[in-house]
């Protein structure tokens, strides 16, 4: 019966590949198709350079906040299936994609887990470095804590760079 409760979901929408807006729009649409999830809402678009090579197309990122009856290693099968389905093929790493979407918060929990040999870490073990998911995050849910390190949102945002800060558009 707990399994089937509602959590809180935090999910990153990047896309650098194509028409990166309707990418991410198709995304959302095959989540909320999906009676186990739901979007609850949603930041901006924010543009962004892509990383670590600055050369690559520019990124397209969102940040929803969601709820799920899926348990994480359910939500991250879910998510690989939409990126795949929206033409994302595996390549090397950081490279343009057509879709990307990360699990950035899971009902607040800290967890390691394995999903068909890969390890998925939440929260997300890089968010606190990525203005694209902090910005966009901070706009739908500026109270938000990091579960393990206990640190305000705005707290983790201040600590970027202010190249970082600069180097992130809202459309």
């Amino acid at each position: 019966m707990f399994e089937k409760q509602a959590k809180n979901v935090i999910l990153a929408i990047g896309s650098n590949l194509g028409n990166k807006q309707h990418n991410i729009e198709k995304a959302k649409y095959f989540l909320n198709s999906d009676e186990k999830i739901k979007i609850m809402s949603s930041s901006a678009f924010y543009r962004s350079e892509s990383w670590p090579n600055k050369k690559d197309p520019y990124f397209l990122n969102i940040v929803l906040k969601c709820i799920t009856t899926f348990n994480p290693v359910e939500l991250f099968t879910f998510i690989k299936k939409i990126e795949k389905s929206l033409g994302r093929s595996k390549s090397y790493k950081n490279a343009p994609r057509t879709c990307d979407i990360d699990i950035i918060d899971f009902n607040q929990n800290v967890k390691k887990i394995v999903v068909n040999g890969l390890n998925v870490t939440v929260p997300h073990p890089r968010m606190n470095s990525r203005n694209f998911v902090l910005i966009p995050f901070y706009e739908i849910n500026g109270c938000w804590k990091h579960p393990k390190n206990h640190k305000k949102i705005v707290n983790l945002i201040s600590n970027l760079s202010i190249n970082q800060i600069r180097g992130i558009k809202i459309l």
